[in-house]
């Protein structure tokens, strides 16, 4: 089997949570025997944050624009059983397009913002996705689930909407020793959202207010300059995925931030939930609906609404914060990684062909 992926990036995890999640599913495919074409436009911002230039699970292509790419990418994609377009992909919509009229493979939407593309899409659509272009592929995923599959398919009319969430590759994010460049009692990872800021004033930036004996690390870019930040948090404008597992390895805890148009509709967790879990750090989250569907809020993390919730989820032992890190990164190695998810896509495709060939002999 071939599958080719376009989307924003896998080279860079700078400013975006796709690389990291795109990175954990095409090896786990690649595992399962699948071979893997990922498309990525060279673009300067992410050039100069860039994790690596080729790698072993995947054929890396780079490319200056579709126009220089489109007679060969065309070419490739007829041999494909599989063509993937993904959110945020530069061109994205025209890109999509161009390959929805290739005939004979599977084609599939992977939405990494679905609450994002649908509110872009009812106040005129998004540079990599047009209305009319949702009906015509046989396969959207989304990174998230609940409710919001339903309205693909009953005001959007994708034909076969599934969730594909977020994950994690366990050969790479575990334990590691103690780094202290990141020793800190609460870490938080995460680029700067307008949307975001609220909880992030008051589930972070309040409580190292509040315990400035206390040492708090964030890392993430785009974050406004003239922000009064408190003494006691130290900021790293970006870190590379090869010191994720320190960085979390190293927090007592670690802070988990949903956008709110995400946490509104729900089930929607982050690739980085998973990697913090995986590498056995204690979780504390802003609340969503679905969240204990992925996690037990009492068993396995901590659900924080207040800055005095996180005040008292960081008073708790170092046995329970313990205990509740262990059941959480068991609950990530059985359901969340590269691996089950790369089985979810092959199942989620091989319904979908299901369909689309029962649909056409109907026709027929």
């Amino acid at each position: 089997m071939q599958i080719a992926f376009f989307g924003l990036t896998i080279s860079s995890s700078w400013g975006n949570g796709h690389a990291t999640p795109y990175r954990a599913l095409l090896r786990a495919l690649h595992l399962l025997g699948v071979r893997v074409v990922f498309y990525e436009q060279d673009v300067p911002y992410y050039a100069r944050h860039r994790d690596f230039i080729a790698c072993n699970y995947c054929e890396f292509v780079l490319y200056g624009g579709w126009k220089s790419l489109r007679q060969k990418a065309l070419r490739r994609a007829r041999e494909c059983d599989v063509l993937v377009t993904a959110s945020y992909l530069p061109e994205g919509a025209l890109i999509s397009q161009e390959l929805l009229s290739v005939e004979g493979p599977l084609h599939v939407f992977y939405d990494l913002d679905t609450p994002i593309t649908l509110e872009a899409l009812a106040t005129g659509g998004a540079e990599y996705l047009h209305r009319g272009l949702i009906p015509q592929f046989d396969l959207y995923l989304s990174f998230t689930g609940g409710s919001i599959l339903h309205r693909l398919g009953s005001e959007f009319g994708a034909r076969c909407a599934r969730p594909l969430y977020g994950c994690v590759d366990p050969d790479v994010y575990v334990r590691t020793a103690h780094d202290q460049r990141f020793s800190s009692q609460l870490s938080f990872m995460g680029t700067h959202a307008p949307d975001r800021e609220q909880k992030l004033r008051e589930l972070f930036l309040a409580p190292a207010e509040r315990c400035p004996q206390d040492s708090y690390l964030l890392a993430g870019s785009m974050y406004p300059h003239d922000w009064n930040w408190p003494e006691n948090i130290r900021r790293l404008e970006h870190l590379s995925p090869a010191d994720h597992p320190a960085f979390y390895s190293s927090s007592r805890a670690t802070l988990n931030l949903t956008r709110a148009e995400m946490a509104d509709s729900g089930y929607c967790p982050s690739g980085r939930f998973f990697e913090a879990a995986a590498c056995g750090t204690p979780l504390l989250t802003d609340e969503w609906e679905g969240l204990d569907d992925f996690f037990d809020p009492e068993e396995e993390l901590f659900s924080v609404r207040t800055t005095q919730d996180v005040l008292q989820a960081l008073q708790s032992s170092d046995a329970e914060l313990g205990r509740r890190a262990v059941r959480a990164r068991q609950r990530t190695l059985d359901e969340h990684t590269g691996g089950q998810r790369a089985r979810q896509f092959l199942r989620f495709c091989e319904e979908a062909w299901q369909l689309k060939h029962s649909t056409l002999e109907a026709v027929a």
